[in-house]
């Protein structure tokens, strides 16, 4: 579940390590005033588009897929270098599999959806193909698997691991909507409007987007919601060989992996869904228990914090008064940006998601202690750069497709559009549940207002009665996905299907925390068949 590019708390898995590595460069760089291009090119983006296929198989489950070497991702995808090989030297492999644009016009136009994969080191005891979904929506499985691949090796002894972009990410028809110069505007804007002319500036910021998005990708848009993706993922499992889907979803991966169970009960095989997903939660109900779910991790970060004593480089000797230290500079930064990167500065808007960014993982405290120090003294940089990494821009100025998909795949599949006077009128239950993130969160109520596609549901049916078991792993600190999703997603599953347990920690998600029983509970159920008891408890 994620919110407009102007509040874009998305629900993406997001790697630890390397991610802070890659925001400290992203700094850095641009501070120096480094650019240049890094020669990203599409794994095969000349196949981009919706395409009128005269070599098409008359059935598209029959295609053969051509697995060639991955190329370093495109832009859309988050750019860098290709993927290095796996332990043992097994190279990644992508190609792309034909999909119809409307299913319900399946010998009409088809789209091209972009695979990666790597194969199983055990191929006598290979299970088949395990799909992962990273979330967002709007994450490229393209870029996404080999940056988590260390973490599901063991995975590999007997599965293929693949992912692949969904529709309207990345390589897959990918959803365009402004310039990197206009994303930089957007993404600066004051999304917590105080007044009548910041309201209307806000709304026309809206409006602009989203009448980009239908003048560059409109034939696209009303194709890219989460039922077509997992029609895809069907015709996927069959043109991969597979008798039964087998499946990992992370974050949004979780809905629509239940949307997935719905629609194919019967082909369900094994399936993990962590970092959860509420499926009984309408679009403000989401957005209330993202504003609770990042203050309840803030919260643990200022206790962390107050428990270093004077190593703690912010101001207050209890939580509430770091709360208040924070909450003063974002009031600060309302009023007067300061210097950030280049000649961007650093606006209350882009400090609310930069702070939001760095609760995704306690592996990121550090940077987001640093960061707030920093911009306390009038250096936005590093808060800007935690920004950038979560809206999908990179050193040179360049924006993957991430937050345009996110916004059409959520507006494609919610059919709520609020007014401003709604919105208004929510905002005093936000600001109670966060103080920080609670007027930032409820002001993205209006994420799809303007959207020129009508919405498909209030909340999505992930009812699968018939389905083989599918674990559900919840986490007590989650911010993006609150761990109260877990036990719902669970129950609306129904009986028998999902399969609760629960891992006390921090951060977005549980597997990649690297904690040794939950993973151990997801192996043993992957590899083996073994579903562990239910009520399962991880620390």
């Amino acid at each position: 579940m994620s919110h407009s590019p102007s509040s874009a708390l998305s629900a993406l898995s997001v790697r630890r390590a390397p991610a802070l590595a890659a925001v400290t460069a992203v700094a850095l760089l641009a501070a120096t005033g480094c650019s240049g291009d890094s020669g990203a090119s599409s794994p095969g983006s000349s196949h981009g588009g919706n395409t009128r296929s005269t070599d098409r198989p008359k059935d598209l489950a029959t295609q053969r897929l051509q697995w060639k070497a991955c190329k370093a991702p495109s832009v859309a995808e988050g750019g860098g270098t290709a993927p290095s090989p796996l332990p043992g030297g097994a190279r990644w492999e992508c190609s792309f599999m034909k999909a119809p644009l409307d299913y319900a016009k399946p010998d009409g136009d088809t789209i091209d959806l972009a695979l990666i994969r790597a194969k199983a080191r055990d191929t006598k005891q290979r299970i088949g193909s395990l799909i992962f979904n990273f979330g967002g929506p709007g994450g490229s499985g393209i870029t996404g698997l080999p940056s988590f691949a260390q973490d599901y090796e063991k995975l590999r002894a007997r599965y293929d691991l693949v992912s692949f972009d969904p529709r309207g990410v990345g390589d897959s028809d990918g959803v365009k909507c402004e310039s990197d110069r206009q994303l930089d505007a957007y993404f600066a804007k004051d999304s917590t409007p105080d007044t009548p002319a910041e309201v209307q500036t806000f709304t026309n910021g809206l409006a602009g987007f989203a009448a980009a998005c239908e003048k560059n990708s409109g034939s696209s848009l009303p194709y890219v919601g989460t039922t077509n993706a997992a029609r895809d993922m069907e015709l996927m499992r069959k043109v991969l060989g597979d008798s039964k889907l087998y499946y990992f979803g992370i974050s949004y991966g979780t809905e629509l992996g239940g949307v997935y169970a719905h629609l194919y009960p019967k082909s369900v095989g094994r399936a993990v869904f962590d970092a959860v997903v509420d499926p009984t939660q309408n679009s403000e109900q989401g957005s209330l228990g993202q504003a609770k779910g990042f203050q309840l991790a803030l919260d643990n970060f200022e206790k962390d914090c107050i428990a270093r004593g004077d190593a703690c480089a912010l101001p207050g000797t209890t939580p509430k008064e770091i709360e208040g230290f924070i909450t003063k500079l974002l009031a600060r930064l309302d009023k007067r940006p300061i210097a950030g990167i280049g000649d961007r500065k650093l606006t209350e808007t882009q400090a609310t998601n930069g702070i939001a960014q760095a609760l995704y993982s306690k592996d990121f405290w550090p940077y987001l202690e640093q960061g707030l120090d920093e911009a306390d003294g009038g250096n936005g940089a590093l808060l800007l750069a935690l920004s950038d990494s979560m809206n999908g821009r990179d050193q040179y100025g360049r924006y993957s497709n991430l937050q345009a998909a996110n916004v059409a795949i959520n507006c494609v599949d919610s059919k709520e559009r609020y007014t401003v006077a709604q919105t208004e009128a929510k905002l005093p239950e936000f600001r109670k549940a966060s103080p920080v993130f609670g007027e930032f969160l409820g002001w993205g109520l209006m994420s799809c207002t303007k959207w020129p596609v009508p919405g498909k549901w209030s909340t999505p049916d992930v009812s699968a009665t018939g389905s083989a078991p599918i674990l559900i792993v919840g986490n007590t600190g989650d911010p993006a996905t609150p761990y109260a999703g877990a036990r719902a997603m669970a129950n609306a599953l129904g009986k028998g299907v999902g399969t609760e347990i629960t891992y006390h920690g921090q951060g977005h998600g549980s597997y990649d925390s690297g904690n040794p029983c939950v993973q151990g509970a997801v192996n043993g159920y992957l590899l083996n068949g073994k579903v562990p008891p239910a009520g399962t408890v991880c620390r």
